[in-house]
């Protein structure tokens, strides 16, 4: 769904830590790396099957899985590369799958809520029905607790028996002028998953997100087509912990919520505009004094899905691994859509999963040619990141390999489609030493490496290198770029552009044999590139001072002043 990052300037790392300069590609690497050629038409055909319609939309745990699982599992056999779970390629994920029936009954304020057109309420819980009888809506502002902020949208509020109405983003967003959180680019604050576990510390009975379109960074329909039908979770475990959960969690169109406040006598706009400059306080001005009253259906369905887990072993530190993710589901088919009914992922993330798989024959044939690394490569799709980075998580919650010995983690997710560029995106730019890596290799093509274009979407903490970087394994997603390379790909891209409107998460991201992978290619190369080179080194990237994850893996130096200046593409 997204892009990626790294290289190292000369002198950079800290040689406590036995890292080097790689400024300079060393000669027998550059030998390698010039007679590598990635075969498009293989790579092609890998994306076209994986979203063909007789697989389904690869949901987890049907037959789209099923049919996923050995095309990949073959694939990985052929290579040569060996299965990481005591010899399986598999490694079993426990989900739940929770489906919130359509015939809903919700009324916010008196006011009946149209189920997908105004509301998309669901639950996460085991159980046959939820049933709220006037519950409480409290108005949060951004459900923010952070205390590094000196910002709590909680403080003084008994939440019990209540349910939050909470805005997406975060308050950097709306004022970045504020010099707020991240300004602009959105923090892990912003981000649904956490305004809803937030929600669920603060003992909420419920949850629900007024969705606008900018700061959100999707459209409405994504949320229509994303939070309706089987909502995998991961399946507690009987040693675990009960954590907090809500008994109803969902989002409200921001038409609904104009709706609603308006009964209240409130003007939203206003009290989203003090809710940006400083926490929400609960008093009479804010008050919405409405009620909910909710009810629908719930099932719940146990079954494993599946992260496919493959090892390429290298020799004199094989037990050192660098990984490589992409995760291999979408969201499957909606047999009540008229039409068109399979959601394919071609783009997300059919071409990710494609990706791996022909980072990882070249690496294979090339240690069949005796040039192995010294390094371990390990790829890894993973099940469920549609649904929350659930194979990822799990992975990283139970590792095959353990991260203390996991080098770096390469994530691809979404390539590109639209042709070669002049520069190259790193989402969320200025995070790890890993980055330096992929800035030379990129520069190696003539590309100059750039933060993301829309650092307010988040990208970082949406895809599955996000579950690594929460334990310290430097992690980056990375690819693509904003500046075609001539006039010709800018014409093609933006004609590619305007067919592609409107299909992130939706029927029409199908494959497309008039994409232009060549950029794809690019990008693939560059991640093959970084893995070789830090696949034959004793470098130890880690997090920069003033990250979330310094804490977890500290960087040994300091990013270039250079690359601090490189902002977003324009």
């Amino acid at each position: 769904m997204m892009t990626y990052r790294p290289y190292i300037v000369a002198g950079l790392l800290s040689a406590s830590l036995g890292i080097t300069a790689c400024s300079q590609l060393a000669p027998s690497n550059e030998a390698q790396n010039q007679a590598i050629s990635f075969d498009e038409q293989r790579f092609r055909q890998d994306i076209k099957t994986l979203a063909s319609d007789e697989f389904e939309g690869r949901a987890p745990t049907t037959r789209g899985e099923k049919l996923t699982l050995e095309y990949l599992t073959q694939a990985f056999d052929k290579m040569g590369l060996k299965g990481a779970n005591n010899g399986s390629y598999l490694q079993a994920v426990p989900m739940v799958s929770y489906t919130a029936s359509d015939e809903q009954n919700v009324v916010l304020g008196g006011i009946n809520m149209l189920h997908k057109k105004e509301v998309v309420l669901g639950s996460r819980n085991d159980i046959s029905q939820v049933d709220i009888h006037n519950a409480p809506l409290v108005y949060v502002g951004y459900g923010i607790n952070a205390p590094e902020y000196q910002w709590n949208d909680y403080q003084g509020v008994d939440m019990r028996g209540k349910i939050a109405i909470i805005l997406v983003n975060d308050p950097g967003f709306a004022r970045p002028d504020l010099a707020h959180f991240n300004q602009k680019a959105m923090t892990y604050y912003g981000r649904w998953d956490y305004k809803f576990k937030e929600a669920a510390k603060q003992g909420a009975l419920g949850a629900i997100i007024i969705h606008e379109t900018e700061p959100a960074s999707y459209p409405w329909s994504v949320v229509e087509n994303s939070w309706t039908g089987p909502q995998q979770d991961l399946a507690s475990q009987p040693s675990q912990e009960k954590e907090n959960k809500l008994l109803v969690e969902g989002w409200i169109s921001f038409d609904a919520a104009n709706k609603l406040f308006d009964k209240a006598k409130l003007n939203l706009a206003q009290l989203n505009q003090a809710a940006a400059i400083k926490p929400v306080v609960q008093s009479a001005e804010n008050a919405l004094n409405l009620a909910a009253n909710i009810q629908f259906d719930v099932t719940a369905d146990y079954a494993n899905s599946y992260n496919v887990v493959a090892t390429l072993r290298g020799t004199s530190q094989k037990d050192e691994h660098i990984l490589f993710t992409a995760h291999w589901d979408h969201i499957g088919k909606d047999p009540k859509k008229k039409g068109d009914q399979i959601y394919n992922g071609a783009l997300d993330n059919a071409s990710g999963t494609a990706g791996i798989m022909e980072i990882a024959r070249q690496f294979a044939e090339q240690a069949k040619q005796g040039n192995k690394l010294k390094r371990s490569l390990t790829f890894i799709a993973t099940t469920g990141e549609e649904q929350g980075l659930l194979g990822s998580r799990y992975y990283a919650k139970h590792p095959l390999y353990p991260l203390s010995q996991s080098v770096a983690v390469l994530n691809l997710d979404s390539t590109n489609v639209y042709g070669k560029t002049l520069d190259y995106t790193i989402v969320g730019k200025g995070k790890s030493e890993l980055e330096n890596y992929l800035i030379q290799a990129a520069k190696t093509q003539g590309r100059v490496a750039k933060s993301e274009k829309y650092p307010e979407a988040g990208g970082f903490f949406r895809s599955d290198h996000f579950s690594f970087a929460q334990y310290g394994v430097p992690a980056v997603f990375a690819g693509g770029g904003n500046i075609p390379r001539d006039e010709a790909t800018a014409e093609y891209k933006a004609k590619m552009k305007q067919e592609m409107r409107g299909c992130y998460h939706n029927t029409c991201d199908h494959y497309r044999p008039h994409w232009d992978l060549s950029g794809a290619i690019e990008d693939l190369k560059v991640f093959y590139q970084v893995a070789r080179e830090l696949g034959d080194n004793q470098d130890w990237p880690g997090y920069y001072k003033g990250t979330e994850f310094y804490h977890l893996r500290q960087a040994s130096s300091e990013p270039a002043q250079s690359d601090l200046t490189q902002g977003a593409a324009k």
